[in-house]
């Protein structure tokens, strides 16, 4: 899978977690944060982390990506991070 297909596939599972109310007049783009830009809570995060394992399989495991950030890290993180860290996954690009 090319960069901006997985981009493509990751904005399709934010908007599905969030709704397209919240991201209405918002263009999401690989600079797009999910604390700043989104505004995405824990239980958000949780509910992405879910879609992303149904998609790309337990390999792509949020939670882990996330538990080598510290707070900071994770509160400034981008959909462009997320997308490289799904494509740097072996089985990833097979979808």
């Amino acid at each position: 899978m090319s960069e901006s297909e997985v981009l493509d596939e990751v904005i399709r599972l934010i908007v599905e977690v969030v709704g397209e109310d919240v991201l209405l007049g918002m263009e999401v783009t690989a600079d797009t944060t999910f604390s700043d830009d989104l505004g995405l809570e824990s239980i958000e995060f949780v509910a992405l982390a879910d879609k992303l394992r149904e998609r790309y399989g337990s390999q792509v495991d949020l939670v882990a990506f996330l538990g080598d950030m510290d707070i900071d890290e994770i509160m400034a993180m981008t959909v462009g991070q997320l997308v490289g860290h799904i494509q740097a996954q072996p089985a990833a690009s097979t979808g």
